[in-house]
């Protein structure tokens, strides 16, 4: 069964808010982490490899294994929701563009 285009694409953009979620608690570790060392919150950042492996750990009883989630991250930036530092991702806040 062969799926069209907008419809996996569609799919993809719905795993949008569950995978800012699962960037937003790993960035609050980081934060936590920052501000016991008296550094810059606005530095927390978190690799690519630790999101992709919390979005299968968090959501892979539905049906996320890791190419889903190295797709999803790239929809992600694409729709200028996230931010690559080098390795490192952080979201990109509302009105931040």
């Amino acid at each position: 069964m062969i799926i069209s285009e907008q419809k996996r694409q569609q799919n993809i953009q719905s795993w949008h808010e569950p995978a800012l979620r699962t960037l937003t608690g790993l960035l609050d570790k980081r934060k936590k982490n920052l501000e016991r060392q008296n550094r810059d919150v606005n530095n927390a950042a978190v690799t690519r490899d630790e999101f992709m492996q919390a979005l299968v750990d968090q959501h892979g009883a539905h049906g996320i294994y890791l190419y889903h989630a190295g797709v999803i991250i790239s929809s992600l930036y694409r729709a200028k929701r996230i931010r690559y530092l080098g390795t490192f991702i952080q979201i990109i806040e509302e009105g931040e563009f």
